[in-house]
């Protein structure tokens, strides 16, 4: 393996190689860069969220500088700022209201006979002073309604949609209750949606051991690094059609931007209360209705209860929400030959707390990155592709910071940017792996083999998981982190990568600091000098123009794939004109692996041309986005609409199937329902054909003989 030294000594390509780059990251480095972005709290939009946002652009600063400590050349620092509409809390309670027998010998702290009070946040560690800092927060569920509720409690399991239903067959009526989920199964936000239109007058969501807890291995700080039972999970309850600023969907949230009226978004109306397992114990232990299904039981040594005649629930959440401000960090390294074309790496900057995992195990690495290429730059070794380093605000809200950049250059994005380097939470363990937009999937396999792996031995490819033929296994971009602006609405290709398994978590709690973070994950920092590393080899791949960046044959491949899923999935459903059309499409694309080859081979041969690059890309962009759902623009991916955190692969088609109207038993079907879910089939059909028969064109292929489908131009675009 070649020495740092001797990399830095003159082996230096220039634009550097990804192999060069991947070396260069440094535990100490990552080390004191955790230590200063971890050293306070810092909710977005508080005064710790400020300091943080001057660090990050003072360290950019001290990266840029040449050895005399002038600015170097092409390299610009700039602290964007916008004005989010955020919440804050003011205060929280829950409390056991039951009879004598269910509560003998409670009393409420105000010493009211018949009330418990439970805990609604972390106590202090002596193993750790940082856990007594002043500044942290009470625990919370940013955007709950505000209000005092008092009920009866139903347990609805992880509160989804199917967990709501399961209720309405079991004869379990959820309305005027205050529900009672586990975190997990979905994004919180959809817990607290379904809650709300079940009727529920409220919602308590508490980790359960069996998910990350007790059950998992030994809890912190006891031997473990697992969430003990008053460990409690933060966390956004947004579930907008879109992401970003509440009030200015689409626009960047300048402090003059035109902005909706808040009354008229849809924010949770239903206040809710997060808890550990301790305290959910306490409140299913003392349930005696009738027990809930097998599988919703967690980890807990009680039974797990559907409902309770005698016990009620009493909380009262009060929150604020304002206008307020905070800030991307964001520094470009300018290209020496294609400077207009960009390489985006980022990670969010703001925590719940102090955020020593979610999400500096990310940010340091990004950071590390910026200072790796900053060093190679002072030494002569420029990309040819500027790169971009971005620090984000307010991810935790709603994935707001990078929403606002990629909503203020939108269509400059969708031109220039080749790719979105996403590192949230990343480095978490040794075990890499990543999600990654179809048409980058060659070049990030040139670049895991290229960085060196675990603690510096081997190659991330070797430790990289692999798919049923061997090869590097990469999962499809979904929702919950700031590649969800680039992708799903300006369709810019995107990377999430990470390095997971580590033995613990802390995720959005008052012990996410980093005592936790270097008993648990590692003081050696190998697993986010791993992540470094790989950061680096992608920089460097995407960076230089000597390979293409995009792989049309990797595209149709797995278009043809996906087509032929829903094609199932509709022919599962009985929806036989979509299960038809689907079949059609992935012949279509099919079809087009040799043509994709051959332009691959030109690419890579002649060079690649820039513009049909771009196009394998934007050419899924449907300007109206999709129905119902707008801003996502992207035909190839948006969030799962029901989970938020998976994938809603296709998404137009693919939620036309899910929302079919067919006959059922008897063969009667509403007409009116019927023709409009027959409308949605057909456009998204025309759609998907309409995006085959373009990609025809960049491709330079040939028109198939014979006809594809019901799929001609329709005006849809």
């Amino acid at each position: 393996m070649i020495s740092k030294s001797l990399l830095l000594a003159g082996l230096l390509a220039t634009p550097p190689s990804a192999e060069v780059a991947s070396r260069l990251p440094d535990a100490k480095s990552l080390g004191e860069l955790h230590a200063q972005l971890a050293s306070e709290p810092h909710v977005a939009g508080s005064a710790g969220d400020a300091r943080t946002i001057e660090r990050l652009a003072a360290l950019f600063r001290a990266m840029g500088v040449d050895a005399n400590g002038a600015p170097l050349a092409d390299f610009e620092v700039e602290v964007q700022e916008f004005f989010p509409l955020l919440a804050r809390p003011v205060r929280a309670k829950l409390e056991i209201v039951a009879p004598a027998e269910l509560l003998p010998q409670a009393a409420s702290a105000e010493g009211r006979r018949g009330v418990l009070s439970l805990g609604v946040t972390e106590p202090n560690l002596a193993i750790d002073p940082a856990t007594a800092h002043p500044d942290l927060d009470i625990a919370w569920n940013a955007w709950s309604g505000s209000g005092v509720a008092e009920a009866n409690v139903v347990y609805v399991n992880f509160g989804r949609r199917e967990d709501f239903a399961r209720l309405s067959e079991l004869g379990v009526d959820p309305k005027g209750k205050i529900a009672l989920a586990r975190y997990g199964g979905n994004f919180r936000g959809y817990k607290a949606k379904f809650a709300e239109e079940a009727g529920c007058v409220g919602l308590v969501i508490f980790t359960d051991p069996a998910d990350s807890g007790s059950t998992r291995g030994k809890t912190w700080p006891d031997g473990g690094g697992w969430a003990n039972p008053e460990c409690i999970q933060r966390g956004s309850l947004l579930t907008l059609p879109y992401t970003g600023d509440p009030l200015t969907p689409g626009v960047f949230a300048s402090k003059d931007a035109r902005r909706l009226d808040v009354a008229t978004v849809k924010l949770p109306g239903i206040p809710v209360q997060p808890i550990g397992y301790g305290a959910a114990q306490q409140i299913l232990a003392r349930m005696k209705g009738p027990e809930a299904p097998t599988e919703w039981r967690g980890g807990l040594a009680c039974p797990y209860a559907l409902t309770d005649e005698k016990l009620r629930l009493r909380m009262e959440v009060e929150q604020t929400r304002e206008v307020t401000r905070t800030a991307n960090v964001i520094a470009r390294l300018r290209g020496a030959t294609r400077p207009e074309e960009e390489v985006i790496v980022g990670a969010h900057h703001d925590a719940w707390c102090f955020g020593a995992a979610d999400p500096l195990a990310g940010t340091i690495c990004m950071l590390e990155c910026a200072r790796n290429f900053c060093e190679l730059a002072r030494r002569g070794a420029r990309p040819d592709r500027t790169i971009v380093f971005c620090a984000w605000g307010a991810e935790e809200y709603g994935i707001f910071g990078s929403s606002e950049f990629v909503e203020k250059d939108r269509d400059k994005l969708t031109e220039n940017a080749v790719v979105y380097i996403n590192l949230d939470m990343a480095a978490m363990g040794l075990k890499p792996g990543a999600g990654v937009s179809p048409s980058l999937r060659t070049r990030v396999d040139a670049a895991i083999a290229s960085a060196p792996g675990p603690r510096g031995e081997s190659t991330a490819r070797e430790v990289w998981g692999k798919d049923a033929r061997g090869q590097p296994s990469y999962g499809d971009l979904g929702g919950g982190s700031d590649h969800v602006g680039f992708w799903c609405h300006a369709g810019v290709p995107s990377i999430m990568l990470s390095a997971g398994g580590g033995e613990g978590t802390s995720y959005h709690s008052n012990y996410d600091t980093v005592t936790w973070y270097r008993s648990v994950v590692g003081d050696d920092y190998a697993s986010a000098r791993l992540v470094a590393g790989i950061t680096n080899a992608l920089v460097a791949e995407f960076a230089n123009t000597g390979a293409p960046p995009a792989s049309a044959e990797r595209l149709v491949t797995d278009a043809a794939e996906q087509a032929r899923r829903l094609a199932k999935l509709a022919s599962d459903r009985g929806v036989t004109s979509a299960a038809a059309d689907c079949a059609r499409l992935a012949d279509g694309f099919e079809k087009l692996r040799d043509a994709a080859r051959r332009f691959d081979e030109r690419s890579a041969t002649t060079g690649a041309d820039p513009v049909a690059l771009r196009q394998l890309s934007s050419l899924w962009l449907r300007p109206g986005g999709i129905p119902g759902r707008p801003w996502f623009r992207n035909l190839y991916a948006a969030t799962d609409r029901y989970s938020g955190y998976g994938t809603s692969s296709w998404p137009m088609m693919r939620e036309a199937i899910e929302d079919a109207v067919v006959a059922g038993a008897g063969g009667s079907v509403d007409a009116t329902a019927n023709a409009l879910s027959q409308q949605r089939l057909e456009a998204a059909s025309a759609a998907y054909f309409q995006v085959l028969r373009r990609l025809e064109d960049v491709l330079g292929a040939g028109r198939p003989s014979a006809p594809l489908g019901n799929g001609g131009p329709t005006g849809t675009f």
